[in-house]
């Protein structure tokens, strides 16, 4: 008797299944597989020089992904609590940030953000590689746990982080959102100042080495006064 092999699912399909499945985040329909922001996380959005600068200074967050889909570049997406992309021009603003027009947005209800492939397991890539697709993890999220307690949001003991630790013993491992927010607008600011040097740089020596004043040193590390945290 002939014997019914169960048919192949395509890539796409487990690559939404795997989002579904073990991380109950919804899908958007269609291809490339994209997940919907603003119902189980909110989304960071800056440069990826500016991120990886980020995620180098503040240590354990929760999930991060890379966007190469975009033609201004590839975009750090930092995952944050649902909501907290209504709360980030207040934040800027009580930061002192808000009137200097940074390269610092954020996906919230109604927006979405690619699907990148589910991490191999037992991976461990370093800050911004992975498959090279539209999308990919840099930090990835960890099935089988509450993936929403790892992300940074406000108030006391916020912000869960630590793979392959206990929930209890990860408490205060992920930034507050504020100070994620704090070091997110620093170094898109940053970021900016050294590309604009860079560029003039460029335009006055041609093809020699790019070599910093101390000006633009000190420039490059222009801040807020009231900045502090």
């Amino acid at each position: 008797m002939a014997v019914a092999l169960p048919r192949s699912r395509s890539p796409l399909t487990a690559v939404r299944q795997w989002y579904e499945d073990e991380l109950r985040w919804p899908t958007a329909g269609g291809e490339p597989v994209q997940l919907l922001t603003g119902v189980r996380f909110d989304a960071l959005d800056l440069p990826a020089d500016a991120g990886r600068a980020v995620l180098a200074r503040v240590g354990p967050t929760g999930p991060v992904a890379i966007d190469r889909s975009g033609s201004a570049g590839p975009r750090m997406l930092v995952l944050v609590s649902a909501g907290a992309a209504e709360e980030l021009p207040e934040f800027l603003e009580w930061l002192e940030w808000g009137s200097l027009g940074l390269d610092l947005t954020a996906r919230g209800a109604g927006d979405r953000m690619p699907a990148p492939s589910p991490p191999p397991p037992h991976s461990r890539w370093p800050y911004g590689t992975g498959p090279r697709e539209a999308a990919g993890w840099v930090r990835p999220p960890e099935p089988g746990c509450e993936v929403e307690a790892t992300l940074p949001t406000t108030g006391t003991g916020a912000g869960r982080g630590g793979r392959g630790a206990p929930l209890a013993g990860r408490q205060g491992r992920a930034p507050d959102l504020v100070r994620l927010v704090s070091a997110a607008a620093t170094e898109c600011h940053r970021a900016r100042l050294l590309r604009q040097t860079r560029r003039q740089t460029d335009r006055g020596y041609g093809d020699q080495p790019l070599a910093f004043s101390n000006a633009s040193r000190i420039s490059a590390g222009t801040r807020p006064r009231s900045l502090t945290l």
